[in-house]
């Protein structure tokens, strides 16, 4: 698995996990989903992503074939 789909499945899991406590436990949990959910906007915008940066020195490969 490429460091991009793992962002994505990381993102789409906090998303969901976080919806799920925030239906359960308490609506601010919703504050959370906005953390991610700008996090993956800012990132698509500028290219930086902590998460991909962290995959990246954990040795995990990059889409790129060089």
């Amino acid at each position: 698995m490429t460091i991009d789909r793992m962002v994505m499945a990381f993102a789409g899991s906090f998303i969901l996990i976080s919806l799920a406590l925030a239906h359960w436990h308490s609506q601010n949990w919703l504050w959370f989903t906005a953390f991610v959910g700008a996090n993956l906007l800012q990132s698509a915008f500028t290219g930086f992503c902590p998460l991909a940066m962290l995959l990246k020195k954990l040795g995990i490969k990059s889409g790129c074939a060089f």
